[in-house]
């Protein structure tokens, strides 16, 4: 049985509220329903909008811990907890990125990516675990997620966070939510009631997925993951990568075909060695240590090449 005090909490929260005159949605032809909740979606822009300083803040943050080495772990339960986690997957492949640099944690474990972990998002206890068994540190950064800005789990990792000295930053769909308070950064997308009422993985969950790209995306950008607006770190996993690879090194370079592909073999598939040996007419080696000494930024290295 719940507490009157949780069911109050619940029902002054915005994500939670009840909209009356949705109330014979179910009765409507599909088209209209369709209808409906596209107008619904294109409000969530909107919202984000409205708080792109301190997300923008929250993203030079980050960036700043993660080029000493720091790792940016993403913290939630249910539908917060799998956007995260979907976050974090995608960054070794698109920016090349170790692993264990970006890492997405789920109240319950891998198990709660496909069904439901019953209890896992009311215990903060679980979080701070989850945290320890990672080895968080004051060189990291915790990202707390929950629509509701009140789930255990979520606070609990950002409250333990904070308390070994990483940077926290909390991204909820509520004002005034504890979860921003938590954090030393808070991102408050309100988007206001949902369709289907409570059902946050809609517009609060599209909301999350806008954020979260933003803050991988921009970080990655920040520490020379891109060249412009090209992947130079894509790691080529697959024939579709591989094709990707040698596209992306002929929109930098414009060498033909012969040329590009013997630049990847020299540097072993790596996109920005590639575009550094032809850009720069350097060698595989002397590419790999240009960028190692930028940092792994392409346009430092092309500048100290150019020396």
């Amino acid at each position: 049985m719940t507490s009157p005090d949780l069911r109050t909490e619940l029902a002054s929260l915005t994500t939670e509220a009840f909209r009356p005159e949705l109330a014979d949605i179910d009765r409507l032809p599909t088209l209209d329903i369709a209808r409906l909740m596209n107008g619904e979606d294109a409000g969530v822009p909107t919202a984000v909008a409205g708080r792109l300083p301190q997300i923008a803040a929250a993203i030079d943050a980050v960036a700043a811990r993660m080029r000493h080495g720091g790792r940016l772990v993403y913290a939630g339960a249910g539908t917060a907890g799998r956007l995260g986690v979907l976050d974090a997957s995608e960054c070794p492949p698109t920016f090349n990125t170790d692993p264990a640099r970006v890492v997405g944690l789920i109240a319950g474990g891998p198990e709660a990516m496909v069904s439901s972990v019953e209890g896992a998002e009311d215990s903060g206890e679980l979080a701070r675990e989850d945290l320890d068994a990672l080895g968080v540190s004051a060189v990291d950064t915790v990202v707390g997620v929950s629509a509701s800005g009140r789930t255990p789990y979520a606070l609990g990792a950002v409250r333990h966070a904070r308390a070994l000295g990483a940077l926290t930053v909390g991204l909820s769909c509520n004002a005034h939510s504890a979860l921003a308070a938590a954090a030393e950064h808070g991102i408050e997308v309100v988007v206001g009631p949902e369709l289907i009422t409570g059902s946050t993985r809609l517009k609060a969950g599209t909301a999350q997925k806008l954020v979260l790209n933003m803050l991988s995306t921009i970080t990655m950008i920040r520490l020379g993951k891109t060249y412009g607006n090209l992947m130079v770190d894509v790691r080529a996993s697959n024939d579709k990568l591989r094709a990707r690879s040698h596209r992306i090194v002929a929109q930098a370079t414009g060498a033909d075909d012969e040329e590009i592909e013997k630049a990847l073999t020299e540097t072993g598939g790596e996109v920005k060695n590639a575009i550094l040996t032809l850009l720069a007419d350097v060698d595989g080696p002397t590419a790999a240590r240009l960028l190692e000494e930028s940092g792994g930024h392409l346009r430092a290295a092309l500048a100290r090449a150019a020396r």
